[in-house]
């Protein structure tokens, strides 16, 4: 070749320094170290000039700096934390999780050997991320597939615990109402979504077979929520969306959702609360504190809480963080007690108080 390659990596590859060699060619520098038996990428690495030291003043201290240049160099880290004494403690950590893979919703079965394993895996990941000395609270739903993911997270907890050797406080599973699926009401009372299918199932072939009369409303809107689904549709957005008369209304889920937290917050304070349950109820929780429908959680897909400690400026309630699928939102935590009862009185469905009514004088 009539002149040298040029180059303007910074260092050289080993196969430019291999075609070098080859052609009996090398680049040359300043001050380049001429030892051929030296590799050009060492050669290279040895005459750059020594980095400087990296700065430690956190970023907030670094106002001298160009901002790209101190945004770069905080965000080596995993993560860019506050300044020291500026964090909110947190008062507990909450996971509303949805069960594993199910061997199926017309009944109340348990986990699939997938839904066990995938379980048993968010167990394990959580002991990775804990800290000695932590407390970790196990709540579920009463249906079998919900219990079977807290007993099966709670498993691989501890089985993680002994392969990173940590010592932590672990409150056995058990079960919490406030966390359970959303509720039907059927001719014979309240119960579970997919325990109604199996009534409605029961009777609706002879509802079709015979056609004597209509069929009644709560079949309707049964048959209108489960057809979604044998249709590849959405079943819980048609629940989040049109207004149905036998489903319990997803404000209410968000309610008594936010009534078990509460609850476990006072009665543990400072612990981790691990609670299993339904992808309904999670979703429509997400749905209010986000503003927005992000979508079904997936098998074993939470969405998490995090309550913060009480400081100088807390005046309206606690605060809290609801994170789900890389969307954090800061909010109040709803004082249960202060919010509407919807029970009708005297003629005023809101209110536990009712408005009174209009006199002489009065507007």
């Amino acid at each position: 070749m009539s002149e040298t390659p040029q180059n303007d990596r910074h260092g050289a590859p080993l196969y430019l320094a291999r075609y070098l060699e080859a052609e009996g060619q090398e680049i040359k520098g300043d001050e380049e170290t001429t030892d051929e038996a030296t590799p050009l990428y060492l050669r290279r690495f040895r005459n750059q000039a020594a980095p400087s030291a990296v700065d430690d003043t956190p970023l907030w201290q670094r106002a001298s700096l160009p901002q790209q240049q101190a945004l770069t160099e905080d965000n080596r880290n995993k993560e860019i934390s506050p300044p020291p004494g500026m964090a909110r403690g947190l008062r507990n950590d909450v996971y509303l999780v949805r069960h594993g893979e199910t061997q199926g919703y017309s009944t109340d079965s348990g986990l699939t050997p997938q839904g066990v394993w995938q379980a048993h895996g968010w167990g394990k990941t959580m002991a990775r991320r804990i800290k000695s000395g932590e407390t970790v609270v196990f709540r579920h739903a009463a249906t079998a597939r919900a219990t079977e993911t807290a007993q099966q997270i709670h498993r691989g907890l501890v089985d993680g615990l002994v392969q990173y050797e940590k010592d932590i406080t672990i409150v056995e599973p058990a079960v919490a109402n406030e966390f359970r699926n959303f509720g039907f009401v059927a001719p014979d009372g309240l119960k579970d979504v997919t325990a109604a299918f199996r009534e409605y199932s029961a009777i609706l072939e002879g509802f079709e077979r015979s056609a004597a009369r209509d069929r009644p409303q709560w079949v309707v809107e049964m048959d209108r929520f489960w057809r979604t689904q044998q249709g590849g549709g959405d079943p819980i957005a048609h629940w989040l969306t049109i207004p149905l008369m036998h489903f319990e209304p997803p404000a209410m889920c968000v309610r008594r959702f936010w009534a078990g937290i509460n609850r476990l917050s006072a009665e543990f304070p400072g612990a981790r609360l691990v609670n299993a349950t339904h992808s309904g109820c999670i979703r429509a929780f997400a749905v209010s504190a986000l503003g927005y429908d992000p979508g079904e959680p997936y098998n074993i897909e939470h969405v998490r809480v995090k309550l913060l400690a009480d400081d100088e400026h807390t005046v309206n309630g606690r605060d809290a963080t609801v994170s789900y699928r890389n969307r954090v939102q800061e909010i109040k935590v709803p004082q249960i007690d202060q919010l509407p009862t919807w029970k009708v009185d005297d003629d005023w469905a809101g209110f536990t108080k009712p408005l009174e009514p209009a006199g002489e004088g009065k507007v």
